[in-house]
């Protein structure tokens, strides 16, 4: 659950950054998203892989 955590918090941190980027057409903002996006990737297929362990050990 603390990586699912992790995901939200993300998130929530990059929504500053996305709206720079969208509304304002801040070309840094956007790398900063795409960063992120790149790093909430990784997250989520940690997160998978994790479940399918927990899945398949029961």
């Amino acid at each position: 659950m603390e990586k699912f955590s992790k995901v939200k918090e993300l998130i929530a941190g990059i929504e500053a950054d996305a709206t720079k980027f969208y509304d304002g057409g801040n070309g840094a903002a956007g790398t900063r998203v795409r960063k992120a996006m790149q790093d909430l990737k990784v997250l989520a297929v940690e997160i998978r892989k994790e479940i399918t362990e927990q899945k398949n050990s029961k």
